[in-house]
């Protein structure tokens, strides 16, 4: 939930509502950024704090409700299983410069991540 790899999706409201004082009316378009609704300190305990294992975690890196991924749970395993072999293979993996990040204003992520595999 740290960082989303969509900045941000344009919704439709489907009903008058009010939130923190701003009213949205049913059909008013809104944008939603999902690095601050996961950084929400409402939500979150120490919300800027980088803890893997935080619980309860609330996060919307998958979405919600109807728009909610149907592949969040296949990507959960991609994920943690390319973790699991490259650390196995290559224990003292590091960084061999600086990241460079994606210039986009709606995908987040990293275009280069230099990294030296060391024996």
């Amino acid at each position: 939930r740290w960082v989303t790899p969509v900045i941000y999706f344009r919704r439709t409201a489907t009903r008058d509502t009010e939130l923190r004082g701003q009213k949205i009316k049913d059909g008013d378009k809104v944008v939603m950024y999902y690095s601050s609704a996961n950084r929400d300190e409402d939500v979150f305990v120490h919300p800027e704090r980088f803890d893997i294992a935080r619980t309860p975690n609330d996060h919307l890196a998958f979405g919600a409700g109807q728009h909610f991924c149907l592949g969040s749970s296949l990507a959960r395993l991609e994920i943690r299983m390319m973790f699991e072999e490259l650390l196995k293979r290559f224990p003292n993996i590091e960084l061999a410069g600086a990241p460079r990040r994606l210039r986009s204003n709606f995908i987040n992520g990293f275009k280069e991540i230099p990294v030296r595999f060391a024996p």
